[in-house]
């Protein structure tokens, strides 16, 4: 599960969403780091936490729904954050130009690579995790082509690749009968060909765009998304109300659809039950409780909106509900203040969201090391949430960025040689 970092600009916060005001000398300063969004950023830091060292859903009750509430859904709100970082680094309200646009531009480039050469370093880990820094340093790239556009232009091209792209990964991935490395045939094939696939030992760039955990046809809806949203003006106090209406709509047009189209169509459920090896379809409709389908699953797969299905049902309810919980931070922050003590270890932590997904991946694997399956779920869960808090906040109160946030800040310097 991945994920979102903070912008490395100036950063002044602002309460709320509510832009820089221009300096004195007529000019818009650098957009700083909006409490709101780092509220945001450090509740899906809390429900990676959740996905990676939490109970298992199965343990039913309250906390069993809440641990099934974070999976999938705060890789989707990273995702969209990435997309509102995205419009941040290349200039919110008005986009970069000329040669400080260029130079904006080889920031993103460079951050691209370095979080694509981060997460396979994470991945020789060999945890449990499903590393999302590659995905993200690729998604940066196909959408910096974009961050020009308005943000109705933005909305659509995400809703029309929320409607077509799932489809056309289910047609691909149903033709690699298998895919990977180890699944010959054409797979293994393009993975001969593919210097990042030698490199890494993976599925190189056919894993980026179709066989991985978070294959970026599906996941580029996300990141637009966010780019849409960074879009508004977020300083008029409509705007965030409107934006968690839209985004409960959303929900319940993926979630509601996905369950009224498996009840409706006939052999639906039969079908998504097979295409898991019999597993629980009745609740695939919000659920991963039914497990993953193979590539060559049952086409009635496509109606499923669990959180890691990959399908346009999963895609409009995990969009709807990132939307929502942004909107609601960017709420709470108005009204709480951007200084209020409360949500503060938070916002701390989203404010090192980098440092913080990294160190999460390195305690679980040093956990794996001491005898993780030993060690009970919820005591680590809220070691790794007071950590965390306790980090963060102790680190910004004499830092303005993260140690990882600072490394890449110094590693994409180059890119002001730009002319």
């Amino acid at each position: 599960m991945g994920h979102v970092f903070a912008p490395t600009v100036p950063s002044a916060t602002i309460a709320g969403g509510t832009l820089c005001r221009p300096s004195s000398r007529g000019r818009m300063p650098s957009p700083g780091r909006m409490a709101g969004l780092d509220l945001a950023r450090g509740l899906a830091i809390m429900g990676m936490f959740a996905a990676h060292v939490g109970p298992d859903p199965s343990v039913g009750g309250p906390l069993g729904w809440a641990m099934e509430v974070a999976r999938g859904r705060s890789s989707a709100l990273f995702a969209l954050l990435a997309g509102f970082t995205l419009v941040l680094l290349m200039g919110r309200p008005e986009p970069h130009t000329g040669r400080r646009g260029r130079q904006a531009a080889g920031r993103v480039l460079i951050r691209a690579a370095i979080l694509l050469a981060l997460g396979y370093a994470l991945v020789l880990l060999d945890t449990d995790v499903d590393v999302i820094l590659p995905f993200y340093g690729l998604l940066f790239v196909l959408a910096l082509p974009l961050h020009r556009m308005s943000a109705r232009t933005l909305a659509l091209i995400a809703l029309s690749s929320a409607l077509v792209m799932p489809q056309v990964l289910y047609l691909l991935r149903s033709s690699l009968d298998g895919g990977g490395l180890d699944g010959g045939g054409l797979a293994g094939a393009l993975a001969t060909l593919d210097p990042l696939a030698r490199i890494t030992g993976s599925d190189g760039f056919l894993g980026l765009f179709v066989t991985g955990e978070y294959p970026a046809l599906t996941w580029f809806s996300f990141i637009v998304a966010g780019m849409a949203v960074a879009r508004l003006d977020l300083s008029r106090r409509g705007t965030a109300p409107k934006l968690a209406i839209t985004g409960a709509a959303l929900a319940v047009i993926g979630y509601g659809g996905s369950w009224l189209a498996l009840h409706a169509v006939p052999g639906a459920l039969a079908g998504v039950s097979a295409a898991t090896g019999c597993g629980p379809a009745a609740s695939a409709w919000w659920s991963d409780a039914a497990g993953e389908a193979s590539a060559t699953g049952h086409p009635a797969w496509l109606l499923v909106a669990s959180p890691h299905s990959q399908t346009t049902w999963s895609v409009l309810g995990n969009t709807g509900v990132a939307l929502a919980v942004l909107a609601g931070c960017l709420i709470a922050v108005r009204l709480a203040g951007p200084r209020a003590r409360l949500p503060a270890p938070l916002v701390a932590v989203g404010s090192i969201s980098l440092t913080a997904y990294v160190a999460h991946i390195l305690a679980i694997r040093l956990l794996d090391a001491v005898g993780g399956d030993e060690w009970p779920a919820l005591p680590v869960l809220l070691g790794f949430a007071v950590a965390a808090m306790a980090a963060a906040v102790l680190w910004t109160r004499f830092h303005r960025r993260g140690p990882l946030e600072r490394l890449l800040h110094s590693a994409t310097e180059p890119a002001r040689l730009i002319r």
